[in-house]
């Protein structure tokens, strides 16, 4: 029972790096991912066309040959970066591409005769999209949102190749020292539980913006 008390409080410490990655990329890759949606159907080409690139890259390529680039490739050109820093900018730079195409398709699923109305009524370009057209895109988009989050917690185990002693890279360094197949099962549990929660979370939401709009 000391033995496992002793392996569930080094795995403690790593899930703290675990849940910052995940929190601090879900933090800013959203926003992130809106914004680059918005310029993905710009009226402007070249913006279109940069973003349209950049989303292509990110989904085309592994995440892990993007966070083996940002860490050892960046370094060559003077950019020296820590390894949380390097691991939050390549997983953030990822995950805003993917949540790009959600709100790209949102905002488009969103019908024409809604900006019409809006602009009918006198309102402003940034109120329509405040008011009428933000809440019917998040509506439609909670679905694959809650199904990336899910993805991101996974994900972050990839973070074991940069050395960073999150969850599963202290797991597998109990089990090669100990023998003990009890840390790879510890691991299990908590991502269990934090996918469990995400699902739980968005379920509340979607049942939420269900309600309301309607």
């Amino acid at each position: 029972m000391e033995a496992l008390l002793n392996q569930t409080m080094l795995m403690l410490e790593g899930a703290e790096i675990t849940l910052s990655l995940f929190s601090i990329t879900l933090a800013l890759s959203l926003p992130l991912g809106f914004f680059a949606a918005l310029l993905r159907i710009s009226k402007i080409a070249p913006i279109r066309w940069i973003m349209e690139f950049y989303v292509w890259l990110m989904r085309g390529t592994p995440l892990m040959l993007q966070l083996l680039f940002v860490y050892f490739a960046l370094p060559m050109v003077g950019i020296l970066l820590p390894s949380l820093a390097a691991a939050l900018l390549a997983f953030v730079l990822n995950y805003a591409a993917y949540f790009a195409e959600i709100f790209r398709s949102g905002i488009s699923a969103v019908p024409k005769g809604q900006y019409e109305a809006a602009k009918a009524l006198g309102m402003t370009t940034s109120q329509t999209m405040r008011l009428v057209i933000l809440p019917q895109v998040i509506k439609i988009t909670l679905p694959p949102i809650s199904n990336e989050t899910i993805n991101l917690v996974k994900d972050t185990s990839l973070i074991y190749i940069l050395a960073m002693n999150d969850i599963l890279r202290v797991a597998r360094t109990i089990v090669q020292r100990e023998f003990d197949m009890t840390p790879f099962a510890i691991a299990a549990v908590f991502y269990l539980v934090m996918t469990f929660v995400l699902t739980w979370v968005f379920k509340k939401l979607e049942a939420y913006f269900n309600k309301n709009n309607a």
